[in-house]
């Protein structure tokens, strides 16, 4: 959260341009004249040494000789100079900086140091700096160009942020010959400062902006800039166009994991978590943003596609098909209100082929009967100009209809001289109107995948019976004694021992180092056994012939041991052999599965879901996703892949898999990956499915050494904060009963609910200040489930007659400097008079000093004279404000 300042950039009242000249062509020119033609209301200093006027306005020599502080101030130099230049406007008291000069990190070593002396001077005066190496920045609604591009971008809704200056100029041209307006344009180059994460605080609680455009080549803090989306994506879809695609990572990966877990899958997977949309090209990228802040989302992929002619509807059908939409299933009583309203040869099914001889009245028809329909999810109107329908009339009937409907509506007016005017109508009424269908296609299908990366957010999981804090340490030590080995690899039966640990299922592995054990041991599991050479060095068994599936007997147990040792021996000389392993073969399983965990250098730890076993890199049907999981999250997972559909339905003779299983071992999973930063990479592969039996055949870690020996501490290898165990607690109320504080989670919601229904209508005005009778999901949602970097909300649980109750809830929201939090707090009427009330206050006291705050506040009814005496009781000052208190108390 760093937003703190950012103001001083797009709303300054005075500009210095640093390096501003007379010399047509320059970027100092540039700059200057921009400022000034655009219309900017504020005031404009030029700053260049020796310089007595430039463009005609009086000129300094530096920042300090200026009458007055700048609140911008816009950098035009050598990047030699620049640091001295941002230690001048530090010491001035400037606080927004837009560095638009090149020759910083892209060059190499010299840059880097030029940066690293202008992040100190950044740090002593509480800078916020654009850039270096950027275009600048627009905002339209106060007519300001700090930018050194010809073009003044339209006022509008949609903020544009781009690392690409060049892509920004032809947006731009794009933009301004299409009409697209925006709140503010940005390009930040190389993001010395501010980022993408900070700007999308910004603007997500900026009032001029309605959506959101990103245009990324990499993301620097994957933490900030995953808390800035998931905080704002439920409010303002948040688009992005992400270069790179196929890039993968260079560096060499030991596990299936490793190697499978690609830099842009790992991309891919944090925009959807984050709730945000990819669009594949530039046009989709503001066709989106406009329908998403305009029209409702659909709530399923079925579209109905309504036409006057049969090749664009195939057209359309092909294009939504191939994104993996689907054609609505029109009912019965739609069909029959068709043929009535549509001549005997329309089509009978969707598309709906209304012929081009329809008229007006015939659209209309036939688009209010398919929206009536519960299959349809949408609805998209394809008019070719023929036939009675004109264009303009038939755009207005649409406009019409579409004020009276919770579905969206997306047209394709194809043509161009004759559909001109009836295009602006549907625009005018916030319906998108499309050259091709294929675009209006492409368009929804990105308002649907919007819609399901928000269910995905939002959604409500079962609770499973996890184990939040099971035993770890002798693991830690187990890994601290590896890497003092000079080992990377743990073997399988150490990796093993960790799975076990957190209660994930593994088929018992049996260490033997002579023929007479392996014989015995094999007897005593019974057979058919599975032998597998048992090595630190040797990662790929199966590559070194260290593998022998299906032993049937005592004999062959013996055998294949010898044939083991002696085989490996002579393809890996330099192996350290510490025996074999022996363990129970799975026959013939149902389905074979990967689980897997790989720290990426910038996203830290993510999770691999897929297809396991030998096929694993074969068929390559794997999906990647972020810890922490619940239920809802590792079921979302596993419905990216290809396998989730046979093991949902079975396959010829294969059964279904036990799902919920399956969804628990990989919560499972998650809190084991949470728990350890020290893992590098692993793998449980191959997981089989048989029957109701879900079971890790094998498993390898890799660790991180330097961590492993460093005894790490908290979540830096993760870039979404796990639930907060650390703030779990308990205490006892006035009259004894055993209350347990502690952060509320998403599973909560169920009791958030029964919580609700026990509050007051005194209490609910006390707390929220109005009357409210119901809360909805997508209400109820917001106060379960919070992103804990942001946000922490203690719950006070008990148990009534065995059954777990939520008492009350005291919730802090941090501002975005990250300096000051608002509180809250409620008990529901049953259990006021406790003491609860104050307990909670004071532990939201502690939890706000943890996070460093320095002030917290709260605003209470002027007539709670029950909350107002406790606040000054626990030291909070009271300030009356008409109808209202607001309380604060200092921390430091």
């Amino acid at each position: 959260m760093g937003v703190e300042n950012l103001s001083k950039i797009f709303n300054p009242k005075s500009i210095a341009v640093i390096g501003a000249s007379d010399r047509k062509g320059s970027v100092g020119y540039k700059l200057l004249n921009n400022l000034v033609s655009a219309g900017y209301k504020g005031i404009v200093y030029p700053v260049n040494p020796g310089k007595e006027m430039i463009q005609g306005i009086s000129a300094y020599s530096s920042v300090k000789d200026l009458p007055d502080k700048p609140e911008l101030v816009v950098i035009a130099v050598r990047a030699a100079l620049v640091p001295e230049i941002v230690e001048e406007c530090g010491a001035a008291g400037t606080l927004g900086m837009i560095i638009v000069s090149a020759g910083f990190k892209e060059i190499g070593a010299e840059g880097r140091k030029l940066e690293e002396e202008i992040l100190q001077k950044k740090r002593k005066y509480g800078l916020r700096i654009i850039g270096p190496n950027c275009l600048g920045a627009m905002r339209p609604a106060v007519k300001l160009n700090a930018t050194f591009t010809n073009r003044m971008a339209l006022p509008g809704n949609i903020a544009f942020i781009s690392q690409s200056g060049a892509l920004c100029t032809s947006i731009l041209d794009w933009a301004v010959a299409s009409h697209v307006g925006f709140s503010a344009f940005v390009s930040i180059g190389d993001m010395l400062d501010v980022d993408f994460g900070d700007l999308i605080d910004y603007f997500g609680m900026d009032v001029e902006t309605r959506s959101i455009v990103l245009y990324v080549e990499s993301i620097t803090d994957a933490r900030k800039f995953m808390s800035a989306a998931r905080g704002f994506a439920r409010t303002k879809p948040i688009i992005v166009v992400k270069s790179g695609r196929f890039k993968e990572s260079a560096k060499a990966a030991v596990s299936h994991t490793g190697a499978l877990a690609g830099e842009d899958s790992i991309y891919e997977a944090a925009f959807r978590r984050a709730g945000m949309v990819r669009v594949d090209e530039i046009d989709d990228l503001f066709n989106s943003s406009e329908v998403l802040a305009k029209q409702p989302l659909p709530k399923g992929p079925g579209l109905a596609i309504i036409a006057n002619a049969g090749g664009p509807a195939v057209m359309a059908t092909d294009a939504l098909i191939s994104r993996g939409g689907i054609l609505a299933n029109l009912s019965d009583e739609t069909i029959n209100e068709l043929n009535g309203a549509l001549p005997p040869h329309w089509s009978k099914s969707n598309p709906v082929d209304v012929l081009g001889d329809a008229t007006t009245d015939r659209f209309r028809k036939s688009v209010e009967i398919c929206l009536k329909d519960r299959n349809v999810d949408g609805v998209l109107i394809i008019y070719t100009p023929q036939g009675a329908a004109d264009p303009v009339e038939t755009a207005k009937s649409v406009a019409e209809i579409s004020k009276s409907t919770r579905k969206p509506i997306l047209t394709s007016w194809m043509g161009e001289t004759d559909v001109r005017d009836a295009r602006h109508v549907l625009s005018e009424n916030n319906i998108p109107a499309y050259r091709t269908p294929e675009q209006a296609v492409r368009t929804y299908m990105y308002m649907y995948e919007y819609s399901r990366n928000l269910s995905l957010l939002y959604e409500t999981p079962e609770e499973f019976p996890v184990d939040m804090s099971p035993p770890k340490y002798h693991l830690k030590a187990l890994m601290r004694t590896i890497a003092k080995e000079n080992r990377e690899t743990l073997t399988e039966s150490e990796s093993k021992k960790v799975l076990e640990a957190y209660s994930i299922p593994v088929v018992k592995t049996h260490v033997v180092t002579t023929v007479e054990a392996a014989s015995a041991v094999a007897s005593r599991i019974g057979y058919p056994v599975v032998m597998k050479i048992l090595s630190p060095q040797i990662t790929h068994k199966s590559d070194v012939g260290g593998v022998v599936l299906d032993i049937k007997s005592d004999s062959e147990a013996g055998n294949r041991y010898n044939e083991i040792i002696e085989r490996v021996k002579t393809k890996v000389p330099s192996a350290k052999i510490e025996g074999v392993t022996v363990q129970r073969m799975v026959e013939n399983p149902d389905f074979e599965l990967i689980i897997g965990s790989k720290r990426d250098p910038l996203f830290g730890s993510v999770i691999l879901f897929g297809m396991g076993g030998i096929g694993v890199e074969v068929f390559q049907d794997r999906v990647v996703g972020f810890p922490p999981l619940n239920q809802v999250l590792a079921r979302r997972l596993m419905e990216r892949t290809k396998v989730y559909k046979v093991l949902k339905t079975g396959y010829r003779n294969k059964p279904p898999a036990n799902l919920s299983l399956l969804e628990e071992i990989l919560v499972k999973f998650s809190h084991l990956i949470i728990d350890f930063p020290e893992i590098k990479e692993m793998d449980v592969n191959p997981i089989v499915v048989k029957g109701n039996e879900i079971v890790a055949l094998d498993a390898r870690i890799i660790i991180d050494r330097d961590l492993a020996l460093a005894k790490p501490e908290g979540y830096q290898h993760l870039i979404i904060s796990p639930y907060p165990t650390k703030y779990v607690t308990e205490l006892r109320t006035r009259d004894n009963r055993r209350v347990v504080l502690r952060p509320i989670k998403p599973e909560d919601e169920p009791l958030w609910l029964e919580m609700f229904k026990n509050f007051s209508k005194e209490t609910i005005m006390q707390r929220f200040f109005y009357i409210i009778k119901d809360t909805p999901h997508d209400v109820r949602v917001r106060y379960c489930n919070i992103d804990y970097d942001r946000e922490i909300a203690i719950v006070a649980e008990l148990t009534e007659n065995n059954q777990k109750k939520i008492a009350g809830v005291v919730r802090l929201v941090i501002d975005p400097d990250g300096r000051r939090g608002e509180f809250a707090v409620v008990v529901a009427d049953p259990w006021q008079k406790l003491g609860l009330g104050s307990k909670m206050i004071d532990y939201i006291i502690g939890i706000a000093e943890d996070k460093n705050l320095e002030t917290i506040y709260g605003i209470v009814m002027r007539e709670n004279s029950r909350m107002i005496e406790l606040v000054e009781k626990l030291g909070f000052h009271v300030e009356y404000r008409g109808s209202e208190a607001m309380v604060t108390l200092k921390l430091r």
